[in-house]
């Protein structure tokens, strides 16, 4: 799989949401394009990733 140009290679099957939890990122501030789809959160629990998937993670940053 690629994470935002790196290769990860995936060692068991496993959700868009555990994937995240195990790379500490904090959901609520991000948002995940897989594939050219950008990902609603509310699915982040049902997307099964495999490692044939590109996925694009953006933070939102604040500012002024």
């Amino acid at each position: 799989m690629k994470v935002n140009g790196t290769l990860i290679s995936l060692n068991k099957s496993q959700t868009l949401f555990d994937f995240l939890q195990s790379q500490s990122i904090e959901i609520n501030t991000i948002a995940v394009e897989r594939n050219g789809e950008i990902i609603p959160r509310s699915t982040y629990q049902n997307v099964v990733l495999s490692d044939e998937d590109t996925l694009e993670i953006v933070r939102f940053v604040g500012g002024g």
